[in-house]
């Protein structure tokens, strides 16, 4: 049996409030007050879309850029939607950069179902993860163990202040996600 000692994972074991969600998991992050923002790991929006930290990251840093229309289809996105996502993530980028400083990143969406290898199929969103030279060492490849080397909380921390430094960002506290403003004009 292979086993990691990762206690800092308690704190999503025995989170309170969400246990039964109904509905989409990502609609019911979209819709919470702001001030929960912390608690969900939501540490960035924008008009149309926000950035989640993974609870199950594969790497340290691993985000989920979500735009607030429920659809599994990409094709469903307004343009306004469009390019808002699309510019939260590369904001989402400068952030990660800032914060953790990797080597270069895997980005991309799961569309399809299971069969694209998503578990969350009817609701779009855009993984982030940044990697780092020799970030797959002996562990995965030998024993199919990844080994996380920061808890999520610290990588909420540093996100958020990598967000909150950068231009037209509003902070309104701790607690809440930072908010970013495009002028984005589809016309």
């Amino acid at each position: 049996m292979d086993q990691v000692f990762a206690p800092w994972r308690i704190e999503w074991v025995e989170r309170e409030g969400d246990d039964e969600i109904d509905g989409c998991v990502f609609c019911a992050f979209a819709d919470t007050d702001p001030s929960e923002d912390r608690n969900n790991r939501v540490v960035a929006r924008s008009a149309h879309a926000f950035v989640l930290l993974n609870n199950y990251p594969y790497n340290p840093g691993h985000v989920m850029v979500i735009p607030e229309s429920h659809t599994g289809d990409y094709r469903d996105l307004d343009d306004e939607t469009l390019l808002d996502h699309a510019r939260l993530k590369q904001r989402t980028f400068d952030a990660l950069d800032a914060a953790m400083g990797p080597d270069a990143y895997n980005a991309g969406l799961n569309l399809g179902g299971s069969a694209a290898g998503g578990s969350i199929d009817d609701h779009l969103h855009t993984h982030v993860v940044p990697r780092w030279e020799g970030d797959t060492n002996f562990m995965p490849v030998v024993s199919d163990t990844k080994v996380i080397v920061e808890a999520v909380d610290d990588t909420y921390d540093r996100l958020h202040e990598a967000f909150a430094d950068q231009e037209a960002t509003t902070v309104t506290g701790t607690n809440h996600a930072v908010n970013l403003d495009f002028d984005i004009d589809t016309e």
